[in-house]
């Protein structure tokens, strides 16, 4: 008779541990060791089913043996074409055969909207979508209001084994699982969505997509920190993470890659939520620079870089006295600490008294901007709000502060200013030693470089 086995796992960091500990001996973090159970011979049921779902070629029959790295064949994967320009970019070119992806999100963001959209575009690929939330006829009615129709195949079921019959009889070459909360195995004796269920349904999902080389999508929640749902090894488990995030008070939704096996973990999609679907955002830079900044102060436009793609974004900030004597500071889209480390650069290197003042600090369309390019437009910003002196509409700007008051150099300064003309600027601050290896000639922009924040300071007020 075969006995369940007991382990605890951290739900941050997935370290195992035989006994219950109060402390992660990994990770640091208290009271994140959870138990799970495993029925041994559940579990080997449940292998035999995978196995006879398989439809393993020749090749994967036989017994693995160590090769040379030089005998490796390292062939170009051919990749799936989602028909979604931001999709395929944030993905690195396409979906890859027999890799499992995670997609995570706040509730009602849109993250069943979005894969709902993009297989429906797929007629010439057999897809099963599994729905553990919804009924079919809600999903019935998403396709209508998305305006696409395909032979998807939508099977309502959240049994695992069931999931895996369905598969064998319909031989998809996408799964859609929607969400991975939902779905149990008879192997693990635990609710859906504890750390057990998920970890082992994530785990043989994983095994059915290397061996039969079918792509698999499994839609995720997250926690209330905003981090995904479920034992921290399930970002382990997957090949790829995508992080869906926005402001539902806004209409802009930003589709990011925290981990991928096959391409960039920097790249960027954006999209425009609107009654009938997602909208992929070709040229973000038009959308985010509002035309009536004119004559308005506080307001200063970087020049980003998000993965591959240039963009012009509009920082906005307000100045005002205390009104308690404690001075706020707060920031959205940007980092709260790294505004602190600016506001002291600011009051150190040239000389403004910022103490007693609370700074308000917006990156505007909802966005969360992590290029360090950004930080003399956020300086121009504050300034401008605290002297109530507009800036120039037609000037762009970027470059990284340091703590000593030097402005410092960034990467892909020539995209940074080729966005910036493309645009109508007619002038753009870059660090000095950028601009050492740029031919002004070449350019119909006014390059002006700086060394220092005061050199700065001095360009934009006089």
């Amino acid at each position: 008779m075969s006995k369940d086995k007991t382990t605890f796992v951290c739900d941050y960091c997935g370290q195992e541990s035989l006994r219950w500990v109060g402390k992660c001996p990994s990770c640091g973090r208290w009271n994140t060791m959870k138990e799970i159970r495993v029925h041994e011979e559940k579990t080997s049921a449940q292998s035999a089913l995978i196995k006879t779902a398989l439809k393993a070629s020749a090749a994967q029959e036989q017994s693995a043996r160590p090769s040379r790295v030089c005998d490796i064949r390292a062939d170009e994967e051919p990749r799936l074409d989602l028909h979604d320009a931001e999709l395929n970019r944030v993905l690195g070119g396409g979906l890859v055969p027999g890799s499992l992806v995670l997609l995570g999100g706040e509730p009602g963001i849109g993250k069943s909207t979005l894969v709902l959209q993009t297989i429906l575009k797929l007629p010439d690929c057999r897809v099963l979508y599994v729905s553990g939330e919804e009924s079919a006829r809600q999903i019935k009615l998403r396709a209508d209001r998305l305006g696409s129709h395909s032979e998807v195949l939508v099977y309502c079921e959240t049994s695992l084994e069931k999931i895996f019959a369905e598969i064998a009889n319909t031989e998809p070459q996408l799964v859609v699982i929607d969400s991975i909360q939902t779905i149990s195995t008879e192997g693990v004796e635990s609710s859906p969505g504890s750390l057990s269920q998920i970890r082992e349904c994530a785990a043989a999902l994983l095994r059915y997509a290397k061996g039969g080389g079918v792509s698999i999508l499994l839609i995720g929640h997250i926690t209330k920190e905003g981090t995904l749902a479920g034992p921290k090894v399930l970002e382990h488990i997957v090949d790829t993470v995508l992080q869906f995030e926005g402001d539902q008070h806004y209409m802009y939704r930003i589709l990011r890659s925290i981990k991928n096996r096959f391409g960039s973990t920097s790249e960027l999609g954006i999209y425009e939520m609107r009654h009938d679907g997602l909208r992929p955002v070709t040229n973000p830079s038009e959308l985010l620079i509002s035309d009536n900044r004119d004559g308005l102060s506080g307001t200063a436009i970087a020049a980003a870089i998000e993965g591959a793609r240039p963009f012009l974004i509009e920082t906005q900030a307000l100045v005002s006295t205390a009104a308690y004597g404690t001075a706020q500071r707060s920031s959205v889209g940007f980092e709260s600490r790294r505004l602190n480390m600016l506001l002291a650069v600011l009051e150190k290197r040239v000389g403004f008294k910022l103490a007693q003042k609370d700074v308000f600090l917006n990156i505007a369309g909802g966005l969360r901007v992590t290029d360090p390019a950004l930080d003399l437009s956020v300086i121009a910003a504050v300034l401008s709000s605290n002297v109530d002196t507009p800036i120039d509409a037609s000037t762009a700007m970027a470059g990284e502060v340091g703590l000593s008051g030097e402005i410092r150099p960034v990467s892909r300064i020539e995209q940074r200013i080729a966005e910036s003309q493309r645009l109508g600027f007619s002038r753009i601050l870059i660090p000095h030693h950028n601009a050492q290896s740029l031919s002004p000639s070449s350019y119909k922009i006014e390059i002006v470089p700086v060394r220092r924040v005061a050199e700065a300071v001095r360009e934009l007020f006089g």
